[in-house]
C-alpha cells in the first residue's frame, strides 16, 4: 500500500492505494484524487519547467515548459535536450521551442516575452 497527498484540488487529501487490489485508491473526496492516486503509480506524467539561452534580450535565460506533462521517466531526456538550445530575441510568449521533445507528444514553449535588445 503506498500512501500519496493528492495535488489535483487544494483538499490534500491523503490517498492510500493498494496495488495488490488493482490500484484501489481510498481517502479522496472526490473522483479526480482517485484517478490522479491510479495514474500517479501506474505511469506518473509532469510538466517540465526549466530555461533555455537566449541571445539579444535583456535577459541570458528564457523561461520554457512543456505545454502538456511528459513521462516521468522521460524528464532526464527533456533536460538533456534543452542544453543545446538558444534562442535569438524577440521571442513571444507560446512560441515553440521544441515540437514533440524527445517524442513525447508535448511541445516546449516559451512563457515569457523576450524582447531584443537595442
Amino acid at each position: 500500500m503506498k500512501e500519496l497527498i493528492c495535488i489535483v484540488c487544494p483538499n490534500g487529501c491523503h490517498l492510500r492505494v493498494d496495488e495488490e487490489k488493482d490500484y484501489l485508491v481510498t481517502g479522496n473526496s472526490c473522483p479526480r484524487g482517485a484517478e490522479y492516486g491510479k495514474s500517479e503509480l501506474m505511469h506518473p506524467v509532469r510538466v517540465v519547467t526549466s530555461t533555455v539561452r537566449c541571445r539579444d534580450a535583456a535577459y541570458p535565460r528564457c523561461p520554457v515548459k512543456t505545454n502538456r506533462p511528459v513521462p516521468k521517466e522521460s524528464i532526464r531526456a527533456v533536460m538533456k535536450a534543452m542544453e543545446n538550445v538558444t534562442l535569438t530575441a524577440p521571442v513571444r510568449i507560446g512560441d515553440i521551442v521544441i515540437k514533440n521533445i524527445c517524442g513525447t507528444g508535448a511541445d516546449l514553449v516559451s512563457t515569457r516575452n523576450m524582447e531584443k535588445e537595442n
